[in-house]
């Protein structure tokens, strides 16, 4: 079982790895080949050679989608800067797990301190029901 200083220990080498993240962006970096109006170009022989591939990168931020058109010579950079997002959104569920354990951890430690403070000679009655109406 993991102790709440062990959790608050875990919680402090996230707070020092998100701190160590570099440059970040959010989004999906997708591929892909389109087909021109042309009637005679390759894209439209059989088999087809669609032209691409042309990348994009797809996020919300604040409630409004957006879609970026990525050059190839960019593509590593942003690769590498959506792989530190998804660490970011890894590392805060972390942590967020971990808070959230030494809250139930808490509660429990709380929990029979309370029943023991109570009198063990009283007897709980149970009282009879009210009639109900019908």
């Amino acid at each position: 079982m993991t102790t709440p200083t062990q959790l608050a220990r875990r919680i402090d080498t996230i707070k020092r790895a998100i701190i160590a993240l570099g440059p970040l962006r959010p989004g999906t970096l997708t591929q892909q080949y389109n087909v021109c109006g042309s009637p005679h170009c390759r894209c439209k022989a059989d088999p087809p050679q669609k032209h691409g591939p042309y990348y994009q990168l797809s996020y919300t931020w604040q409630r409004k989608s957006r879609t970026h058109f990525v050059r190839a010579e960019a593509l590593p950079q942003i690769r590498t800067e959506v792989g530190t997002y998804r660490r970011l959104r890894s590392l805060l569920e972390e942590w967020i797990d971990a808070s959230l354990e030494i809250a139930r951890l808490d509660r429990e430690k709380r929990r029979p301190s309370a029943r023991k403070s109570a009198n063990p000679r009283q007897k709980r009655v149970k009282l009879p029901r009210p009639p109900t109406k019908r």
